[in-house]
């Protein structure tokens, strides 16, 4: 039986993904809402929505909006945010900046004009995805030596936002980690834990 939690979102990964692995890590249980993208159930459920968007998670008949709030919040109620407030806060940092790696493909994604969409893929691979990926690496690396997680001494949200980002990167460049050892095997051993891997492989396939 799910506990107090519903996450409310599409029928697919995207957004709402990063909920889900953050459950998973914790190892707690929630209902896991679903709803055909943009259908007609949607429409009717939009406007009771806090900001007429997904996600939404549903504790105890309040509701938070956003993917990192929704994220944030089972982090910390399961101990996924370190364990001083300096832990805390570089993985609010590193979380956060995670976001700069998915967003961009997100409008690369939905542009309709393929020049373009070439054009931005480009810019992303060359100029912006290089410079992310360096600096998580570097923090990586300045934690024991870049063989554990990003911050302290167990998986915390960064490491599960990073391989939630990564997961969208692998369709638009897959060869992103070739040149970062570090970050490859990271991901690698976050997405070995025992509750992330039986989660990968249990949930739902899709595209998005």
């Amino acid at each position: 039986m799910p506990g107090k939690y519903k996450l409310k979102y599409f029928a697919f990964r995207g957004r709402g993904e990063l909920a889900r692995l953050t459950f998973a890590a914790a190892g707690e249980e929630y209902e896991d809402f679903r709803l055909p993208y943009l259908g007609e159930e949607w429409y009717k459920i939009k406007p009771s929505t806090p900001f007429g968007t997904f996600p939404v998670l549903e504790v105890d008949g309040r509701e938070i909006a956003g993917s990192y709030p929704i994220a944030g919040y089972i982090a910390r109620e399961h101990g996924l945010m370190g364990k001083t407030g300096w832990e805390y806060t570089q993985i609010d940092m590193l979380a956060d900046h995670s976001r700069d790696i998915y967003d961009p493909l997100m409008l690369v994604f939905f542009c309709k004009d393929e020049v373009e969409k070439a054009a931005m893929l480009k810019r992303y691979n060359e100029r912006t995805l290089p410079r992310l990926l360096e600096g998580f690496q570097n923090i990586l690396c300045a934690n024991k030596n870049g063989k554990g997680y990003l911050v302290g001494d167990r998986v915390s949200l960064a490491d599960i936002a990073f391989i939630h980002v990564m997961d969208w990167v692998d369709q638009h460049v897959p060869e992103a980690l070739d040149k970062y050892p570090h970050l490859k095997a990271l991901r690698e051993r976050v997405e070995a834990l025992p509750n992330i891997a039986a989660w990968i492989e249990k949930r739902p396939k899709t595209d998005l």
